[in-house]
């Protein structure tokens, strides 16, 4: 649906979700259609049935109608649409968990759940995490994948060595793949195995690979220039050679997955990839949009996110050969540390310095993309003038930093870290189900570590 935008005048899209293939559909937690409610018109809720005979007559009304060439404004739209029916679902790959298939003992996100207090009534600090505690059992592991993966990356052409130096070379604590080794250790012990496999090592290779190559892509839509405190590949190289980096990265990272030789977590990781390019598309969708809503917002964080982190994890446990209990166990701990990951970053971009971000403040609310703190907030005393800002685009100097401070003075920052808290003790239950271990002790820790970014 596509409407005037009254600041500006021009058009932007709301996509119709194509029935049985939406985001909802593959994610069936997310089951309630949560609204912020306020200044726009909602379209009303429908169930599965009346929506998708609504879809069939919108879509046999469209096909009796002369098709003439598309606007530029609703190509957005159709391109997620086209993604949404031509993307695998987790049913179609048959890796959905048990769990997953029923989706009435599932949690809602409603952002009416979450109270709005004060920004000085904030849930307390939890207690300081090492890292390097936290990722001691698998610290020979990490040294092994760093010294392989510049080989892997830096081997084919004399500019992927500059570019792979850039990429990995540029800091960061790597903690995907060590999220892997963690599961694969923790759940190796829960089935005797004395220590980890090949398989094992390579899915740790992989998953980095993806989540770099997403990484080099998302600069580039995003135009960065920075990337913790170091210059981006295409700041450094130029667009197109970033955009090449990152195609040969997810092209070597599906080369070595196909070598892994295990069809369930083929599907599992090449399901990562789809994913990505739908939460890209859901994010330039909703650019500026405050009708966004909560379980909108979620589904993008899956999608973007906690996607990888919960495919990886399960794959370890696939490679381990435990229950499927035990595999979907993995997969909600790592779509559950993925969720809080991500809203846990959102709250950063408000409250910390450029130099402590690497990049500046408010990066993602100047670009249009509304996060859980700014939901929030919209619901505060403050969303009146908050939105007003937002659907401005900030055109006027100061509008920004206003509307920063209005997002903490209207309780939005608090009320996501109980968001952020609620997934972080969702994926610590998800961990009942190991044996206890030294790897097992690290994956709590790494829960812990994510809360306390905070702090």
């Amino acid at each position: 649906m596509a409407f005037r935008d009254p600041i500006r005048g021009k058009f932007r899209c709301r996509g119709l979700r194509t029935a049985g293939t939406s985001s909802a559909s593959r994610l069936p937690s997310h089951t309630h259609a949560s609204t912020l409610p306020g200044k726009k018109a909602k379209r009303p809720q429908l169930s599965s049935s009346q929506f998708a005979h609504e879809q069939r007559s919108h879509n046999l009304s469209l096909a009796s109608q002369p098709q003439a060439e598309q606007p530029e404004h609703q190509r957005w739209s159709s391109v997620a649409t086209s993604l949404r029916v031509y993307a695998p679902t987790r049913e179609d790959t048959s890796v959905v968990s048990s769990s997953d298939s029923d989706s009435s003992d599932q949690s809602q996100y409603d952002i009416s759940s979450i109270a709005l207090d004060p920004p000085d009534q904030q849930p307390a600090s939890t207690s300081s995490v090492s890292t390097s505690n936290i990722l001691a059992p698998v610290k020979a592991d990490m040294e092994a994948m760093n010294a392989n993966l510049r080989g892997i990356v830096g081997g084919r052409h004399p500019l992927l060595v500059q570019a792979a130096d850039q990429i990995f070379g540029a800091g960061g604590k790597k903690l995907r793949p060590a999220i892997v080794f963690l599961a694969s250790r923790a759940t190796c012990a829960c089935t005797g195995k004395r220590d980890i496999t090949e398989q094992h090592r390579r899915l740790a290779e992989i998953v980095e690979m993806i989540h770099t190559a997403s990484l080099v892509h998302d600069d580039v839509l995003d135009e960065s220039s920075v990337r913790r405190g170091a210059p981006t590949v295409n700041r450094k190289f130029g667009t197109k050679v970033a955009v090449l980096v990152g195609d040969f990265l997810f092209a070597q990272s599906s080369w070595f997955l196909a070598k892994l030789d295990n069809l369930e977590v083929i599907k599992l990781i090449s399901q990562v990839i789809a994913d990505f390019a739908n939460g890209e598309i859901s994010q330039q969708q909703k650019v500026f949009d405050t009708s966004m809503t909560l379980e909108e917002y979620m589904d993008k964080n899956f999608y973007k996110t906690a996607s990888l982190i919960a495919a990886s994890c399960k794959s370890a446990a696939v490679f381990s050969e435990c229950s499927q209990d035990v595999k979907d166990s993995m997969f909600e701990y790592g779509r559950h540390l993925g969720l809080a990951f991500q809203v846990i970053d959102d709250i950063l971009d408000f409250t910390q310095t450029a130099e402590q971000l690497g990049k500046p403040q408010g990066q993602d609310l100047a670009s249009g993309n509304l996060t859980a703190p700014v939901l929030f907030a919209l619901q505060s005393a403050h969303g009146d003038e908050l939105l007003d800002l937002i659907e401005s685009e900030f055109v006027e100097d100061g509008d920004l930093q206003r509307a920063i401070e209005l997002v903490t003075a209207g309780g939005g920052v608090a009320a996501a870290k109980r968001l952020a808290s609620e997934e972080a003790d969702k994926a610590l239950a998800s961990l009942q189900c190991l044996g206890d271990s030294e790897s097992k002790q690290s994956m709590e820790g790494m829960v812990s570590y994510v809360l306390d970014r905070l702090y």
